[in-house]
């Protein structure tokens, strides 16, 4: 192989393609006053007004008395009360959470979100419900508190007494229990312990009969259970957790069925496929990719562009990130022309005014595959089609606002340039790409 070839494709094995990771794993932006989180779909992009490295610093200094800290860190702590609308016990537990859990450091203001939110559906269901057993209650009242002060610990220890008093009169206050089963899981999520949600969440689903009167709600906590397992599968390469998974989820498409629940049905074979591709892309071979594209087919014939259509747009671009994972194992063309297909399908309803985060997603993954596909083809046009591609991105992914997402698309936008400055043999396509890599 030629030296500038071997540049290549060292390049392109360092920083090329990234699929959406997660069903319910999520694209978040947070702004002042508050979080907000999403699900199905690719990268998250998380703004909350503070450096990764001061929340880092306040990570490792969570347990520390407040009155140790510096009066800069007494003020990133006040900030994040404000973005994260929490209170200050809140924010110091959530940071405590990221320091129990080996967190990357670019990562650190999405898991900081997550828990937010997972706080927050804590508070709004933790109360006591009518009827209530008074111990039970008194116990619920000590978990709020618990969670109020950010002890989620302790809450979780309330609410094991809560369950194993339910289980004692289990056929008068089945539901109940299961809602504190999965209560409990949610906790786990909050603390990032992804397994051990999917177990409090097939305990609420165990707790209710197969086919009883509150069959949703066993199926609801079935695919709670799923989607935990798939985020520690996705996000800790746990392929154990992801086979899983996507057990879970081939019953789930049994359970809800087509002709019952026809828009439930279809999110969860997406959700399906975005598990097989994921554990296709860490496997040898091509079958279980081919598998998560012919469910990616099945969605989309009840997930249509005029009923659903961002929905239609979100499974158009999973199955284009399939295609495409498929289209790099085959030598023939073929798969990669339809994943730039779907890209463009996608495109046509994830518009930058809509969805300006997605819509940048979707042209950064339509670069690649142009890419891939240009590498195999005589000529610029492909080439030339993937610069337009990742320059449209970085009009939404900005430096300011996702930083990492900024870089790695600069890089797949350097190597796209110096392949093309090397194809029309244009020194100043390399100086091109030799400013946007600086």
């Amino acid at each position: 192989m030629k030296p500038h070839l071997c540049f290549v494709a060292a390049a392109l094995g360092m920083y090329f393609f990234a699929l959406n990771t997660t069903v319910h794993a999520q694209q978040v932006k947070a702004e002042t006053g508050g979080v907000a989180i999403g699900r199905d779909v690719i990268q998250s992009t998380v703004v909350i007004g503070i450096s990764q490295e001061k929340v880092d610093e306040l990570v490792r200094d969570a347990k520390r008395p407040l009155e140790e800290l510096t009066t800069q860190q007494r003020e990133n702590i006040a900030l994040l009360k404000e973005k994260l609308d929490l209170n200050e016990r809140q924010v110091r537990a959530a940071l405590a959470v990221i320091g129990e859990n080996d967190i990357p450091l670019e990562r650190l203001a999405a898991k900081l979100v997550e828990i937010a939110e997972r706080f927050k559906v804590l508070q709004e269901t933790a109360s006591a419900q009518p009827g209530d057993d008074p111990k039970i209650a008194s116990l619920k009242t000590d978990a709020q508190k618990a969670i109020d002060v950010g002890e989620l610990a302790k809450a979780d220890g309330f609410l094991a007494d809560v369950e194993t008093e339910q289980r004692r009169a289990l056929d008068r206050f089945a539901v109940s229990a299961a809602e504190t089963s999965a209560r409990r899981g949610g906790i786990s999520l909050a603390r990032l312990r992804y397994n051990e949600a999917a177990k409090h969440f097939a305990t609420a689903a165990g707790v209710l009969a197969p086919n009883g009167a509150y069959e949703d709600k066993r199926i609801s906590y079935l695919q709670q259970e799923a989607s935990a397992l798939f985020q520690q599968g996705a996000e800790y390469g746990d392929n154990a957790a992801l086979l899983s998974c996507i057990e879970r989820y081939r019953r789930l498409v049994d359970l809800a069925s087509r002709e019952r629940v026809p828009l439930e049905w279809a999110r969860i074979q997406d959700g399906l496929g975005i598990a097989l591709t994921i554990l296709g892309r860490r496997e040898s071979g091509t079958a279980i990719i081919e598998e998560a594209v012919a469910t990616f087919r099945e969605a989309l014939k009840e997930r249509t562009r005029d009923r659903v259509p961002l929905d239609w747009a979100t499974t158009q671009t999973n199955l284009g990130a399939a295609l495409f994972r498929l289209g790099e194992r085959e030598s023939a063309t073929a798969k990669l022309e339809e994943a730039i297909a779907a890209y463009r399908q996608a495109l046509k309803e994830r518009t930058r005014e809509r969805a300006p985060l997605e819509w940048a997603t979707t042209q950064r993954n339509l670069g690649n595959a142009l890419f891939r596909l240009g590498e195999r083809e005589s000529g610029t046009a492909k080439f030339e089609e993937a610069v337009a591609a990742y320059r449209a991105a970085l009009k939404e992914w900005t430096r300011e606002l996702a930083p990492l997402q900024w870089a790695l698309t600069n890089n797949d936008l350097g190597v796209a340039v110096f392949s093309l400055g090397w194809r029309q043999g244009d020194r100043e396509k390399f100086e091109d790409a030799v400013t946007v890599y600086r």
